[in-house]
């Protein structure tokens, strides 16, 4: 029967493997044999992979005496606030010594709890309990005593501990035997939160440990010179992120605890890398739609028979690729500012391609490989690089010569000053009345202007046109 309900309450609330639920079905069988904690209640509890809460799976009651429970809690759920060992001992496989804990019926018990592992990691809890006998109060002590007394507060340590107090961080100072001597009141509320349900001070280290380490550990770093690897890390404790700095003192051979919560901070930058991943995404499904637009528009220019509709198709081509270049870079990384050169080669590759074997026309480019864009500004420089260079290929060049030559340079002037110069060696066009009429030159203009807040020149004659601009980085 127990073997039974092990089996059926591990198999529906986890997914332990059958060596892992045969390990557990052992260790109730040791416990039924025992002769061990015949007067306490004796629990099995395994995590649920569902809510991730604890799972009561077998129970012991007394043998010598009455039981803490008047019901069967086989099956019912451990709270984390009720039993804050259990999930400690879950969360760190170390022991739990004498933690004050609040049973499904309401009643005050200490329990002991023991990590149960199979293949070098926790597959369960093993829980005795007892009831609560002594007065559950305030605790005004700080040191246990050699003969096992306490030491009231004095004057100065109460003046830390109100000093202590005014910090954000969590302060305990525990003394050279691991027990706790000091604690300021963000500590207290901490160890709250996680379901303690009485004062900590006087509690050993090791029964507030946040990590794996014990007290025992920490001194063998301490005195085998590996101090460092433990001195400072990031931990979780429940849904909690911290900061842990930890240290001993020399001179009154103290050791001190530093929490602080970066829970918020640790949120904010998962909320930033899930937005980030997201608008990936987004980025991704910009670029296949301004993909499948380009296809539908060159299905569109090889059922055309009018030459004038396939230039002007051309050309819408090139001005949706120049886009969608900048969605396919922005949809492989996380940051928002792209590397120009990489943004400006695909464009200027995108435009040739578009022209290879109607007209000879070589190209030279250089581009600062160092400047990078935000995506705004990378797209409308991309769209004004697209726009000159048609118009250099499209009306630049009147004959085939293999002197026909563009070429791009885009530079830093200062630390923020881009400057983008295209020219060609072509028959040049009358600049004024062209930027009337021509609607490439009309985009240029205008995306100069107002997306870049930039100023633009044009210089054309028959020796070819000169197009420059500059604008803020």
């Amino acid at each position: 029967m127990v073997e039974d309900d092990i089996r059926r309450l591990c198999q529906k609330y986890s997914e332990l493997d059958v060596s892992d639920i045969d390990e557990i079905i052992k260790e109730a069988n040791n416990i039924e044999k025992s002769i061990r904690y015949q007067n306490e209640d004796v629990f099995i509890d395994i995590l649920s992979d569902v809510t991730d809460e604890a799972i009561v799976v077998y129970h012991r009651r007394p043998k010598l005496k009455e039981s803490i429970y008047q019901e069967t809690v086989v099956g019912k759920v451990a709270k984390r606030l009720n039993e804050p060992g259990v999930y400690r001992t879950f969360e760190t496989s170390l022991n739990t010594e004498g933690l004050l804990a609040k049973t499904q019926e309401n009643k005050l018990i200490r329990q002991k709890v023991f990590p149960i592992r199979n293949n070098q990691r926790n597959i369960g809890v093993l829980i005795i309990e007892a009831p609560v006998n002594e007065t559950i109060g305030e605790q005004f002590y700080f040191s246990n005593q050699e003969d096992g007394s306490q030491r009231p507060v004095t004057q100065p340590i109460a003046f830390y501990k109100n000093l202590i107090n005014k910090l954000d961080e969590a302060i305990l100072i525990f003394d050279k035997e691991g027990h706790l001597i000091i604690n300021n009141e963000v500590a207290e509320s901490y160890y709250y939160h996680f379901g303690y349900m009485e004062k900590i001070n006087g509690f050993h280290y090791d029964n507030l440990s946040l990590d794996t380490s014990t007290f025992e550990q920490l001194l063998y770093l301490r005195n085998a010179g590996k101090w460092e690897e433990v001195a400072e890390k990031e931990i979780f404790f429940g849904e909690t992120h911290f900061k842990m700095s930890r240290f001993f003192d020399d001179d009154t051979e103290m050791f001190s605890m530093i929490l602080h919560d970066k829970t918020e901070i640790y949120n904010k930058e998962v909320e930033i890398i899930t937005k980030s991943v997201a608008i990936k995404e987004i980025h991704h499904r910009v670029k296949n739609n301004l993909q499948s637009i380009v296809s539908l528009l060159r299905i569109q220019s090889r059922r055309s028979e009018s030459e004038e509709v396939k230039k002007l198709l051309r050309e819408s081509e090139t001005r949706i690729l120049a886009i969608s270049t900048a969605h396919e870079l922005l949809s492989k990384q996380i940051a928002d500012d792209i590397s120009l050169v990489s943004v400006l080669d695909l464009t200027i590759n995108n435009v040739h391609r578009s022209f290879l074997g109607s007209k000879q026309i070589a190209l030279e480019k250089y581009i600062d490989e160092t400047i990078f864009l935000d995506s705004d500004k990378t797209v409308s420089l991309a769209l004004i690089v697209n726009e000159l260079l048609q118009n250099s290929f499209e009306h630049g060049f009147t004959k085939e010569d293999p002197q026909n030559l563009i070429q791009i340079e885009v530079t830093k002037i200062d630390d923020d000053t881009i400057s983008v110069v295209i020219q060609d060696n072509g028959v040049g066009y009358h600049a004024k009345k062209s930027n009337r009429s021509s609607l490439g030159l009309k985009i240029v203009s205008s995306y100069v202007k107002e997306k870049l807040r930039g100023k633009l020149h044009i210089k054309s004659n028959h020796f070819g046109t000169t197009t420059r601009f500059y604008f803020k980085q």
